[in-house]
């Protein structure tokens, strides 16, 4: 049977995106996989332009609030921002907490390119914890 896993954000816009793309390829069949927000806002386009250098199609995630996931049973909340940790409600069942703070790409500054760099830069952060989670 597949686990479970949720990953948070604040906005699921961008670092939560990024993990469950990661986390759906690099874990093959052993998880089903979700992610939302504290809030639901759409998806970076960024952080698909980052996972398309990666390999992964992340263009056909949607956004989510977290209430769409409240009365689900997980294995594993993951949380990728301090804000979702601090907000996060407690989950029924026996779900495991992960907190793991990347900075926040949408935050970066610059031309365009600079700001690709921002997004790689975490997704690379993020793939590097999930390998090492997985192992």
């Amino acid at each position: 049977m597949k686990q479970r896993a949720l990953i948070l954000c604040t906005a699921n816009s961008a670092r939560s995106q990024m993990a469950e793309g990661l986390l759906r390829a690099l874990a093959d069949d052993r998880f089903e996989v979700f992610s939302a927000g504290t809030r639901a806002t759409q998806v970076n386009p960024f952080a698909i332009q980052a996972m398309q250098l990666r390999g992964i199609d992340i263009s056909g995630q949607r956004s989510k609030a977290l209430t769409e996931y409240l009365a689900e049973p997980f294995d594993y909340v993951i949380t990728v921002c301090d804000n979702a940790a601090e907000n996060c409600p407690l989950f029924p069942g026996p779900a495991q907490r992960i907190h793991w703070g990347f900075p926040d790409p949408v935050a970066a500054e610059g031309s365009d390119a600079d700001r690709l760099a921002a997004f790689v830069t975490v997704r690379d952060a993020i793939e590097a914890q999930l390998r090492e989670w997985l192992a």
